[in-house]
C-alpha cells in the first residue's frame, strides 16, 4: 500500500493497523494525519508504547495518557480510581482519535486494559469507547519483556484485536534509505526469511573494526554483558564516584516488582564523563525513557547531564509507585539514570543511530538481528562485533501473520478504490469528530499545581494526581514563591508536611547563607534535598 492510500483510509475515520518495514514512513504518515486532525479541530491522543517513540510525534506514553501506568492487572476498583482523576476526565472528554505507536512493545493484556479504561471514560461499550483507534508498529520487532515472568504475547493476541474491525495498511515503499542501499536489502531478506550466502559475506565485511568519528553506541543481547562493559568504562575515569542509593517504602513483594519494572539501579555510581541513559519520562524537563547523554557536572549533589541534542539537565530523584484502591501501596525513589556506554538490543527499539557496535554472537531469540541492524541508518555506520545463526532468524508465527497482513492490506486497497463515497465518508467523519469549542490545553504546568495548592492538597497527592514526582512539584513551588501581589498562592499549610522542618530551620540559622549544599552537609543523611528546598520557601 502507498502512503497516500493509507492516508485516505485514515481520513475516513476507519480503525487502522499501520505497519511495514523499517524506513517505509510509518511515523511520517502518522505525523501527516495528526496535522490533518489538528487542522480540523479534531482532538487526538498521540501516544506510543515507549517514551522515545512518543517524542517522534510530540506525544506521550500510552501508559501515562490512559492512566494505566505500570499495572499488570486492572481491577474494577482501579478503574473507579482512575475515573476520579480530573486530568484524565478532561483528556477523555474531548479525545476523538487515539494513536498508539510501537504497538509491538505493548503486551496483549495492556492493550485490553487500555480498551477497558477508554470504554469507562467514554461511557461507550464500543472498542476504545468509540474513538478511532490507530495502532502502528512492526511485529518483526522483539516482543515486549514480561519482567514478572509468565507468557509474553504481542498485542495482536489481545481479546480486543479481532473486535476492532481493523483496516490493515501495510506500507511497502521505502523512504529512509536510498534505493540500492545494502542494509535495506539485508533487512528485507531477513523479513522474507531468505538470507543467503551473499548477505552473510556482506555482513562479514562489517566485522573489521574501523575508527569512527564518534564513539559508537554498543548494543548487546544480554544485560550482564551490558553491565560488565559499563562498569569497565566507568572504572577508566580517574575520579571518585557519586553514589545514589535507592529509597523504598511499602510491601516487599510490591517494592521488588517496582524494582524489576523500572530498570533503576539500587546503587547507582556516577562520575563526570559517564555516558548515561534516562529511564523515565519527564517531558517538562526535556527527557524521556531512552534519552542518551553524558554527565558533565554535579550540582547540590545531583548530576548534570548534557544530552546528545545539547540540552543540559539537572537530574533529580524520580519515583515509581504502585497504587491500589486509590492508595499508594509501594514506592521507590532513585536518580532516573543508567550507565549507557552499552545498552541491550531490547532497550534500543525505537532508536535511530548513526553508528553502532553490535554484538549478535549470543543472540537467543528470533528477531534480535533484525531489531539491532534496523537501528543503524546505513551499513557504513555498523561495526559487527560478532553474529550467530539465531541472529538473522525470524519467528515462524510472525512470518505467517505478516503474509496475512499483506493480503488484508491488498483487500483494504481494493475496498478503497471500489468505494464511490470516499470523500463523502471523510466529510462525515470530520463533521462528527470536530469539537468546535475545543482548544488544545495550553494551561501552564505551574498554574495546574497552583490550583491544587489553593485547594490545600498535600504534595504527595498532587504528584500522584498529576503523574509527576514530589521533586517536580517542589520545583513548581519555588517558582510560585517568586510571584508577588494578590495572585500569590499561600502554601503555609505545607510546613506541617515537612517532617524535619524545625531541624532544618535550626541548621539553616546556624550555617547561614542561601546555598543549600552547606545546609545539607550539616544535616543527617536521611534528610532529603526536597525537604531542604521546602524549608527554603519559608526562610
Amino acid at each position: 500500500m502507498k502512503q497516500s492510500e493509507a492516508l485516505e483510509i485514515l481520513k475516513m475515520g476507519k480503525n487502522v493497523f499501520l505497519t511495514g518495514p523499517a524506513g517505509s514512513g510509518k511515523t511520517y504518515l502518522l505525523n501527516q494525519y495528526i496535522n490533518f486532525l489538528k487542522s480540523k479541530s479534531i482532538p487526538v491522543g498521540v501516544t506510543a508504547s515507549t517514551g522515545i517513540a512518543a517524542t517522534h510525534m510530540n506525544g506521550v506514553t500510552i501508559h501515562s495518557w490512559s492512566g494505566l501506568g505500570i499495572k499488570d492487572r486492572l481491577s474494577a476498583l482501579d478503574v473507579e480510581s482512575l475515573l476520579e482523576k480530573a486530568y484524565l476526565k478532561r483528556r477523555f472528554k474531548y479525545a476523538q482519535v487515539l494513536i498508539i505507536d510501537e504497538i509491538s512493545m505493548l503486551h496483549s493484556f495492556q492493550l485490553d486494559a487500555i480498551d477497558i479504561i477508554c470504554r469507562a471514560f467514554k461511557h461507550n461499550d464500543e472498542p476504545f469507547g468509540g474513538m478511532q483507534i490507530i495502532l502502528c508498529g512492526d511485529f518483526f520487532q522483539l516482543p515486549p519483556i514480561n519482567r514478572m515472568g509468565g507468557e509474553t504475547n504481542f498485542a495482536y493476541k489481545s481479546n480486543i484485536w479481532t473486535n476492532m474491525n481493523l483496516n490493515i495498511c501495510y506500507l511497502e515503499e521505502q523512504y529512509r534509505q536510498e534505493e540500492g542501499n545494502s542494509l535495506l536489502k539485508i533487512l528485507n531478506e531477513i523479513r522474507d526469511n531468505g538470507v543467503g550466502e551473499q548477505t552473510w559475506e556482506l555482513l562479514k565485511t562489517r566485522q573489521q573494526y574501523e575508527e569512527f568519528k564518534f564513539t559508537p553506541t554498543k548494543l548487546y543481547t544480554h544485560n550482564r554483558d551490558v553491565d560488565s562493559l559499563n562498569f569497565q568504562e566507568l572504572s577508566k575515569i580517574d575520579s571518585h564516584p557519586s553514589i545514589y542509593r535507592m529509597k523504598d517504602t511499602g510491601a516487599r513483594k510490591l517494592v521488588d516488582s517496582l524494582k524489576k519494572s523500572c530498570l533503576a539501579h539500587e546503587e547507582l555510581h556516577l562520575k563526570i564523563g559517564a555516558v548515561v541513559m534516562f529511564i523515565k519520562n519527564n517531558f517538562e524537563k526535556g527527557y524521556v525513557n531512552g534519552t542518551l547523554g553524558t554527565v558533565i557536572d554535579f550540582n547540590e549533589g545531583k548530576p548534570v547531564v548534557e544530552t546528545y541534542s545539547g540540552k543540559e539537565i539537572l537530574v533529580e530523584d524520580e519515583s515509581w509507585h504502585i497504587e491500589e484502591e486509590g492508595k499508594q501501596k509501594a514506592r521507590i525513589t532513585q536518580i532516573p539514570l543508567r550507565l549507557a556506554w552499552a545498552i541491550t538490543i531490547h532497550k534500543s527499539q525505537g532508536m535511530s543511530l548513526d553508528m553502532a557496535e553490535i554484538d549478535l554472537s549470543k543472540s537467543f531469540v528470533a528477531g534480535m538481528g533484525y531489531v539491532a541492524l534496523s537501528r543503524v541508518r546505513s551499513l557504513e555506520g555498523l561495526y559487527l562485533k560478532g553474529i550467530n545463526n539465531t541472529a538473522l532468524m525470524v519467528n515462524d508465527e510472525i512470518l505467517e501473520f505478516d503474509l496475512e497482513l499483506k493480503k488484508e492490506s491488498e483487500r483494504a486497497v481494493f475496498r478503497l478504490k471500489s468505494e464511490p463515497r470516499t470523500e463523502e465518508i471523510q466529510e462525515e467523519f470530520i463533521e462528527t469528530s470536530t469539537v468546535e469549542d475545543y482548544i488544545e490545553e495550553k494551561i501552564s504546568t505551574y498554574d495546574i499545581t497552583k490550583e491544587m495548592i489553593a485547594k490545600k492538597m498535600m504534595l504527595e497527592d498532587i504528584a500522584l494526581e498529576r503523574n509527576l514526582t514530589v521533586s517536580t512539584i517542589v520545583n513548581h513551588l519555588e517558582k510560585l514563591a517568586e510571584e508577588k501581589g494578590e495572585g500569590r498562592v499561600n502554601f503555609d499549610y505545607i510546613k506541617d508536611d515537612v517532617e524535619n522542618f524545625d531541624i532544618i530551620l535550626k541548621a539553616w540559622k546556624k550555617v547561614g547563607g542561601n546555598k543549600l549544599a552547606p545546609i545539607k552537609k550539616a544535616l543527617p543523611d536521611e534528610i532529603s534535598w526536597e525537604e531542604i528546598k521546602l524549608v527554603k520557601l519559608f526562610v
